[in-house]
């Protein structure tokens, strides 16, 4: 059922008459349907950033500015037509800049200005200018007023200043509707905007700490780039940092930022009081914990110096992040705000250190999806992450209360996978249709349903059997409704490397010599880090004398830039994460089916797959890839539903023992183990050894282990 959302934002100056105005609406929710926002819209002029206090978005009545005025010793009488005028003048200005909103020479709709005084004597009306006293009587006002709904959707975006970054790339260039180029530009062309809940963490703001949660796709990044450039304007004397773990990201965050300041102020944003910076660090390059040690003079250790002294691999800096936790009596203060991106790569330490360096009243905003972990690192609640005072209460509690900014946001919505693609990732992420079963499972079944699924048959609570599904209410139909089922996405087995190579080289040069996309609209993946290098070679060569450029990212380019203009860009996972592609070919999924980390392994596919925003190719050869193709095709002919039983508390707690920390040394003789048993499984197939010769107890042992 549609209602109205209220937008809580700053407006610190008028505190009074924008809760009254709050409040009141809150009692009406279900009569309309739109945003009400205090405290935004900031529009750039030629003078700087101008503040609108309150402004109403309606679909069934359109746009009204609202003034407040607080005093009762104002000259009400002019001063209200005068802010109306300039409110009037200062938003047509800005919304007539898009041709969406346009019609012939003017907007398309009226700008209604109104005026909210409390202490004012009396309502104010005539024909052009509208000052209320009494909310029941401005309610009556809206109710009166009608415009063409057509402009509901695009007047939103034009607001919420996201019109920039939704054009997409210029394809221009484009001949064919129907090829991949032509309907990729619709894509791209479609008017989105914020949803409701993406608002709400966009512009309310919490004076302590604010949780964001979302899928991959939900908008994460930008939400807190867009956030980072209101509060900035607002408050020009903040110093703000963001941070993040993957290096990719800066140019991201710092294009968007930029983008929109420019669009609040109409100048670019001080970057002496913006650091955006990576959160390790070293000499060459600023990072949280680089410069938290050098401020504290405490001893810096980068990844060599960590990894001698921790037994754990893949948490080299939560050693070092605890290290300075402990070296640290008393932390100096530097920032007003800090925002952290892909926290659910980090450990609490690194948080609480954040927490430690900001002043008060500790602004933090941390932002994750656990599925995109790529160390197995599940999020603490926040009792558990900042501690409990002296008194045994916690030092952060995230409660949303009525009538006040939200602490606690769920992104539920994906504006970037289709269903299909988001279904099968998340279906392969937990293994739900592997024959060995489950490989892992949320602890608390309700977040299925925060994250955008409905129970289609079946209950979903322990030990019981469930099918989930998403609707186009979490998954918006025009990002499947594009392409064919079966092209939005494919499994691919080959027999080897070979078949593959050729597979992928193939079908890149048919997209952009035949299908009308640009080379930058592709991007390759390949889940294991440590062999991206090498196996790219060859699909790198093949494309290179067909006259095809190829960027390895963050080694044939700089570590902080993804995208190169004319250029496809070939990945690992860690630096893939954050980015996106029309089209994404995963290859050597087989490396993901099992082994140890398992569970690490499937949120590396899971990651992989949902880079795309369009169409995905996800390949690999041999028996393994064969067993995923099988998951896969369960998932496709269940019409992309989830069907599984929901584990106990008992069979998660065993699935545990996937999720495991291996110590350096176990993982080397796992790999001498497995290295081993390869090398054993070539010769008896080859034929230089038989299973004659072969001890009689070790071959019963193996069996019987197998057998488990």
């Amino acid at each position: 059922m549609s209602s109205l959302t209220i937008v809580r934002g700053d407006l610190t100056s008028k505190p009074v008459a924008a809760s009254q105005l709050a409040n009141f609406f809150e009692q009406y929710k279900n009569d309309f349907d739109g945003v009400l926002y205090i405290g935004y819209p900031i529009i750039g002029t030629n003078r700087g950033s101008y503040q609108i206090d309150c402004l109403m978005v309606l679909k069934h009545h359109g746009l009204i500015t609202i003034n407040l005025l607080e005093g009762d010793n104002e000259d009400v009488n002019e001063l209200f037509r005068d802010i109306q005028d300039e409110n009037y003048d200062k938003l047509n200005a800005k919304l007539f800049l898009d041709s969406n909103l346009t019609h012939r020479r003017k907007l398309g709709f009226n700008i209604n200005t109104v005026t909210y005084a409390p202490r004012a004597s009396a309502d104010i009306v005539d024909e052009d200018y509208h000052l209320f006293k009494d909310l029941e009587n401005f309610k009556n006002y809206i109710t009166e007023l009608t415009w063409d709904e057509i402009f509901f959707t695009p007047l939103l975006s034009a607001v919420q200043s996201i019109t920039s970054i939704r054009n997409g790339k210029s394809r221009e260039y484009v001949i064919y509707e129907d090829s991949r180029g032509g309907k990729l530009k619709k894509l791209e062309d479609s008017i989105a905007n914020l949803d409701r809940q993406q608002s709400r963490a966009v512009i309310e703001t919490v004076e302590g700490v604010q949780r964001i949660r979302g899928l991959a796709g939900s908008g994460k990044t930008i939400i807190l780039a867009l956030k980072v450039a209101y509060l900035h304007v607002k408050n020009p004397n903040w110093k703000i940092a963001v941070t993040f773990n993957t290096r990719s990201l800066k140019e991201q965050f710092r294009k968007l930022i930029n983008m929109f300041v420019i669009e609040h102020s109409s100048s670019e944003p001080d970057w002496t009081k913006i650091d955006i910076i990576h959160a390790w660090g070293n000499s060459r390059e600023e990072g949280i914990y680089y410069n938290v040690c050098k401020e504290h003079g405490i001893n810096y250790l980068d990844f060599n110096d960590a990894k001698a002294k921790t037994s754990i691999y893949g948490r080299e800096f939560d050693f070092v992040c605890k290290t300075a936790i402990a070296d640290i009596s008393v932390f100096k203060q530097k920032y007003d705000l800090i925002v952290v991106d892909e926290a659910q790569d980090f450990s609490k330490d690194f948080l609480v250190i954040c927490y430690n360096i900001l002043k008060a009243p500790k602004r933090l905003v941390y932002a994750y999806d656990e599925l995109q972990s790529l160390n197995k690192k599940s999020m603490p609640a926040p009792e558990e992450i900042f501690g409990y005072d002296t008194a045994g209460n916690p030092i952060v509690r995230l409660v949303n209360e009525p009538g006040k900014p939200l602490q606690d946001i769920i992104l539920y919505k994906c504006y970037r996978n289709s269903r299909e693609i988001l279904t099968s990732a998340h279906a392969l992420g937990f293994g739900i249709y592997r024959k060995d079963g489950l490989v892992q499972m949320f602890e608390n079944s309700k977040l299925w349903e925060d994250v955008g699924y409905k129970v289609d048959e079946g209950v979903l609570a322990d030990g019981n059997e469930v099918t989930l599904i998403r609707n186009d209410e979490s998954s918006p139909d025009f990002l499947s409704k594009h392409s064919d089922e079966d092209d939005l996405i494919i499994f691919e087995e080959f027999k080897n490397n070979d078949e593959q190579v050729n597979y992928v080289v193939s079908e890149i040069i048919k997209n952009i010599k035949e299908e009308e996309l640009r080379l930058d609209d592709i991007i390759v993946i390949n889940p294991d880090p440590l062999t991206t290098k090498n196996v790219v070679g060859e699909f790198r060569s093949k494309l290179f004398s067909e006259g095809i450029n190829s960027s390895l990212a963050g080694v044939s380019s700089s570590p902080d830039i993804f995208y190169e203009e004319d250029t496809i860009t070939f990945t690992g996972i860690y630096r893939a994460k954050g980015n996106e592609a029309a089209m994404v070919y995963v290859i050597n999924a087989q490396d993901c089916y099992s082994g140890y980390e398992l569970a690490k392994k499937r949120n590396i596919l899971f990651t992989a797959m949902t880079r795309s925003k369009a169409w995905l190719r996800v390949c690999g050869y041999g028996s393994e890839m064969n067993k995923l193709v099988e998951e896969f095709n369960e998932v496709k002919d269940l019409g992309f539903k989830l069907k599984f039983d929901y584990p106990t508390a008992e069979e998660r707690e065993n699935m545990n023992i996937v999720n495991r920390d291996m110590t350096l040394d176990e993982r080397k003789l796992i790999q001498a183990k497995e290295k081993s048993l390869s090398e054993l499984a070539e010769s008896l197939k080859s034929g230089k050894i038989y299973l004659q010769d072969l001890d009689a107890n070790l071959l019963d042992e193996l069996k019987r282990l197998l057998n488990e």
